[in-house]
């Protein structure tokens, strides 16, 4: 039997995420404690990267790693296909995002972003956000940055798993930090919570501090000397972005399972491919390495003689829920007041008057995902 509804993902939790919660809620440490560092170091082992600092959530880890990276007024080569965080952290940073068009797979043009380098050489970073756990070219990225010295972000919320030829999702090898997002619809759920990920002793260092209101407590760096056993400074504005032992416990058991998920994912991901393939159903790509965090159609809705809407609709009264990844963050009222123009990105909104994204998640049945398939291809295909 069919479940009630179908989101376009969740979360999928089992025997072994609640047992480590609970076995932190009956301990000594709830906040921030050894399971943090344990996850932490979980993260460093997986990634093969030297630091990993965990943090409440993945707009947090995008926010620190903002200010570590960037200083005000900074000019920043951005997507406006993502999260409104990626390009709100740097706002945040009081630098000054600037929107680059998309590719065919609605990620960052990397060809863009060149020619736009080559018109201003005061253009400090790019900020690249794997969309739907595909990722941006890593060599593309590290060329971009050897050639015109500017700083890489990795946005990996959507890609932990992910690969591109030798490089993985997150490995840091051809950026200065990248930040994972842990919200339950990613590759892993630490209900809430995100991690910022470097080679970098000086971010790592840095993003510490910020995690935890800018408080420095090791003695050999005070700028005051206090014989109080218990003294501390505050040598930095910074934020309560700690993350606690109670979610970095559902992390660490997610972590284990990550493999499973992605293997999951991918042949989830398959099956569409198969069904849709040769038809007016486009996915956005077909990627065996891809995280798929989200597995997202194209439609051309008015050579279909549908409006998307009434799709959506239709669709939500049979219980299955769709989305759209996403509203271009330059079409958004705060960043049209800021004089950003959509129409500056017109391949960006192109892709989201297409764009669907539908049902794929850990726990998915095959004959769940063939009601979910039949569905689609009433409304769209017949």
């Amino acid at each position: 039997m069919r479940e009630k509804n179908y989101g376009y993902s969740r979360q999928y939790i089992d025997e072994d995420d609640i047992n480590a919660v609970v076995e932190v809620l009956k301990s000594n440490f709830l906040t921030t404690g050894p399971k943090v560092a344990e996850f932490e170091e979980a993260i460093k082992r997986y990634l093969g990267v030297q630091y990993a600092v965990c943090v409440s959530s993945g707009t947090a880890s995008l926010h620190i790693a903002a200010i570590c990276l960037l200083e005000k007024g900074d000019k920043v080569l951005t997507t406006p296909n993502s999260f409104l965080a990626t390009s709100n952290a740097i706002v945040y940073a009081q630098a000054v995002p600037i929107f680059v068009d998309v590719d065919a797979q609605a990620n960052i043009d990397l060809n863009l972003c060149e020619a736009m380098l080559k018109k201003d050489n005061t253009i400090k970073a790019i900020f690249a956000v794997d969309f739907a756990g595909n990722m941006v070219d890593p060599k593309g990225l590290s060329y971009l940055s050897e050639k015109y010295g500017v700083k890489i972000l990795e946005d990996c919320a959507h890609s932990l798993g992910a690969s591109f030829g030798a490089h993985k999702a997150g490995d840091c090898s051809f950026c200065d930090v990248a930040t994972l997002s842990f919200h339950p619809v990613k590759s892993i759920t630490s209900a809430e919570g995100g991690c910022i990920v470097t080679n970098s002793e000086a971010i790592a260092k840095k993003a510490s501090i910020l995690r935890n209101h800018g408080i420095v407590r090791n003695s050999s760096e005070f700028i005051y000397n206090d014989d109080n056993p218990l003294y501390f400074e505050m040598q930095d504005l910074g934020f309560n972005y700690r993350l606690s032992d109670v979610h970095s416990a559902l992390g660490l058991s997610q972590l284990k399972k990550i493999d499973f998920f992605l293997t999951t994912r991918r042949k989830l991901a398959q099956n569409y491919d198969k069904v849709f393939d040769n038809t007016s159903i486009r996915p956005l790509y077909k990627n065996a390495s891809s995280s798929y965090h989200l597995y997202v159609i194209r439609v051309n809705f008015k050579e279909l003689g549908k409006k998307r809407a009434d799709i959506m609709k239709s669709l939500k009264s049979k219980g299955i829920m769709l989305q759209t990844h996403y509203i271009p963050i330059n079409a958004q009222p705060f960043y049209q007041k800021m004089g950003y123009n959509p129409l500056s990105t017109p391949k960006a909104l192109e892709y989201y008057n297409e764009c669907l994204s539908i049902p794929l998640y850990v726990g998915l049945e095959d004959n769940e995902q063939e009601f979910i398939i039949d569905a689609i291809k009433s409304e769209i295909l017949y």
